[in-house]
């Protein structure tokens, strides 16, 4: 039997799980299904609801592929915005080096610094 304390350290470790974008977009595609399904919403409905067309929700469905855009607003039909709106709202770093990186650059609005006129 595991522990919470497993069970969070199991968690944490999941998000470092290398997969491939393929996998991930079936994911996606799959909890949203799920999420529709639980509140007993059809396919039809969900359209209507979030301006999606029918054709696009089945599409996203079965292969995964979608907008961003329609993808967001099937998100603020099943009421998920602000999981849509946080991707990449916190920095992450995988080593020492890259948060220093991030801490250095935190404002800037560029990758790149600015040319400085001669």
């Amino acid at each position: 039997m595991q522990t919470p304390d497993t069970n969070n350290i199991l968690a944490i470790l999941d998000n470092f799980t290398l997969t491939n974008a393929e996998d991930i977009v079936r994911e996606v595609a799959e909890n949203f299904r799920k999420r529709r399904v639980e509140k007993n919403i059809s396919r039809q409905r969900i359209a209507e609801l979030s301006g999606v067309p029918l054709s696009s929700v089945a599409r996203f469905e079965q292969k995964g592929l979608i907008s961003f855009e329609s993808l967001t607003k099937l998100a603020m039909a099943l009421e998920y915005t602000s999981d849509v709106k946080n991707l990449f709202s916190a920095p992450k770093f995988m080593t020492m080096e890259e948060l220093t990186q991030i801490r250095k650059k935190t404002g800037d609005k560029r990758a790149y610094p600015t040319k400085k006129p001669l």
